[in-house]
């Protein structure tokens, strides 16, 4: 199922996954070649990294940012260690 009903998350998951396969269908073997496009240094598995990369780093389904913590009051006493 694909269109506007997917949730950022099903989307961030879909993304995951067909990279992860692409990967898996253009490892490298013993001569380090790409198998599929018979090349070193295969883009198409530089790209899937690169979308696994962009997926960890980035969680889209965040979008509220994280609370800090409040600023100490200047009447307060310190607290104890």
């Amino acid at each position: 199922m694909t269109g506007p009903f997917l949730s950022l998350a099903q989307i961030h998951n879909r993304l995951v996954l067909t990279a992860r396969q692409v990967l898996r269908q253009h490892q490298p073997g013993p001569d380090r070649r790409c198998p599929s496009c018979r090349t070193t240094g295969c883009p198409i598995a530089d790209a899937a990294r690169d979308v696994l990369h962009a997926a960890k780093e980035l969680q889209l389904w965040r979008t509220a940012p994280e609370p800090t913590a409040p600023d100490p009051d200047p009447d307060d006493p310190p607290q104890p260690l």
